[in-house]
């Protein structure tokens, strides 16, 4: 599954700096963050996931480079897209980095489908 490196490098540096149970699982075509057995932050190779609070949904898709993420015919509101061409310097990403770890720590854990 391609994915960005670079850019899931300085996530993972990003993450490392402040949380200890960070867990990465090949998802979606990427490679997604697990926080606290909570998915947070995904990377493909011209995007990131960011999963953020539902209520900053509507203004963070009026900022550049964000579009929503779609699965099936369903809009998911608490997940976007971030193009990489708008997370050029380390301020850029940390913004949405922090977004995305501050709806985390708040966020329930979901429940595991049983097999």
């Amino acid at each position: 599954m391609p994915y960005n490196e670079k850019l899931a490098d300085r996530i993972r540096a990003f993450i490392a700096q402040t949380h200890d149970h960070v867990e990465e699982k090949q998802m979606f075509g990427g490679l997604c963050f697990m926080v606290d057995d909570k998915m947070c932050v995904g990377v493909k190779s011209d995007h990131i996931m960011v999963r953020i609070d539902p209520l900053l949904y509507e203004a963070a898709m009026e900022q550049e480079g964000c579009k929503p993420m779609i699965h099936g015919k369903k809009i998911m509101k608490a997940f976007l897209y971030v193009d990489a061409d708008v997370l050029k310097t380390k301020k850029e990403l940390a913004y949405w980095l922090k977004l995305a770890l501050e709806y985390n720590a708040v966020v329930k854990v979901s429940k595991k489908k049983k097999k």
